[in-house]
């Protein structure tokens, strides 16, 4: 991989990411912009990371790139645990949840060149939190 395929799969995942996180913001929820450029910058490295390390490893060992990408699917579900609140009768914070795990996705996608997918997912998301809020209201 070049240095600038790097930079644009880094970039690409900052920039989808910001849009579903920038959204977030809105409407004031607790992972916001930040944590959510955050979340997709680092599964995408994470992704970035299997590939390199399969490339390096591929004749010398049994390597699968899958692996440690798969932990993020996991990992992310402690962090959208966090982002969950119950008060009484209500549940806030599954919307938020869902869209760290798609934005961690959505990194991943990218990380492993897989484009399409990653800015399809991102409009799909951007459409679900924004105008099916409105429906719903």
């Amino acid at each position: 991989m070049t240095n600038l395929q790097l930079i644009i799969r880094l970039c690409l995942a900052v920039a989808l990411s910001g849009v579903i996180g920038f959204e977030r913001e809105l409407h004031g929820r607790m992972a916001g912009l930040r944590t959510h450029i955050l979340v997709g910058l680092g599964s995408c490295l994470i992704m970035l990371t299997s590939i390199e390390i399969y490339n390096i490893y591929r004749f010398s060992a049994s390597v699968d790139p899958s692996r440690i990408a798969a932990q993020v699917v996991s990992g992310i579900g402690f962090l959208g645990a966090g982002t969950i609140l119950r008060s009484r009768a209500s549940i806030r914070g599954l919307t938020t949840a869902a869209s760290l795990w798609t934005v961690a996705g959505m990194g991943l996608a990218v990380g492993c060149g897989f484009y399409r997918g990653a800015i399809v997912t991102a409009i799909l998301a951007l459409f679900s939190l924004f105008f099916l809020n409105k429906i719903e209201r």
